[in-house]
């Protein structure tokens, strides 16, 4: 129960900071040794928890994308088209480096990077609404290198909005538009992996309350840690999230060598 919620607290977090939930979860499963962080199950229920996270935030947004801004639609769809094709063919072929703690270290050092070139992006003005299918497919360029471990989604995907002229606020609510479909799929993959478990006889490895708690823990977390971060880039200070990355980062490849981790 411990290590659920410790989980849950991780992705809720991470999920939407700019610090990348996929490599924190990586080096803590790395670190506690436990297979609950590998868990299919486990991996839905924290999903659906921080989906739920952006389902409330973003509410009148996505309402919106119903009537006033159905132009929106076809841009998110060509802006998933990048992650598809980059989680199928990583999944398939070398899921292998989805699990590799080092390299989310590494991975992390590179998030921090992206974040100092952020923080010194000038204000830009565009508004994702207007944005072209170009654009939108760079975007989803930069979200699908977020596949790797240690690269945040959430930070890749507001550099690459505002690299491509967008206004802060705007390539905030682009990115996590963008995540809807995102999670939603890795989600589904989560479901086709642990169907696929069920069918062999697997054990689900989790109790309904763990699940429950699970769930809860990581919609509250992901509400607060999303709405910390909607604060900061209205204050320009995403980039200080890089004073995190990079010393974590650093500290991973340490231990790596050391053969700690």
């Amino acid at each position: 129960m411990i290590e659920t919620i410790i989980l849950a607290v991780v992705q809720g977090i991470a999920e939407f900071l700019p610090i990348s939930s996929s490599g924190h979860l990586v080096i803590l499963g790395a670190m506690i040794s436990d297979v609950q962080s590998e868990s299919p199950t486990l991996e839905i229920i924290l999903h659906a928890g921080t989906l739920g996270s952006i389902l409330v935030i973003f509410w009148r947004r996505i309402l919106d994308l119903l009537t006033s801004d159905r132009r929106v639609i076809p841009l998110l769809i060509v802006g998933t088209i990048p992650a598809v094709v980059v989680g199928l063919t990583i999944k398939a072929q070398f899921s292998w480096i989805l699990k590799n703690p080092l390299l989310a270290g590494g991975m992390l050092i590179v998030t921090g990077i992206m974040l100092i070139v952020l923080g010194r992006l000038p204000v830009r003005q565009g508004a994702y609404r207007n944005a072209s299918y170009l654009a939108a497919f760079c975007v989803g360029c930069f979200q699908a290198f977020a596949i790797l471990p240690g690269i945040s989604r959430s930070g890749s995907t507001i550099l690459g909005g505002r690299l491509l002229g967008l206004k802060t606020d705007d390539a905030v609510v682009f990115s996590f538009l963008l995540a809807i479909p995102a999670i939603s799929g890795a989600t589904v993959l989560a479901i086709k992996d642990l169907l696929e478990e069920t069918s062999q006889g697997a054990p689900l490895g989790h109790s309904i309350t763990e699940l429950g708690i699970g769930a809860l823990v990581s919609f509250g977390v992901g509400v607060f840690a999303l709405k910390w971060l909607i604060g900061w880039s209205r204050q320009e200070r995403l980039h200080w999230f890089a004073g995190w990355c990079i010393p974590a980062g650093g500290l991973v490849l340490a231990l790596g060598l050391a053969g700690l981790v």
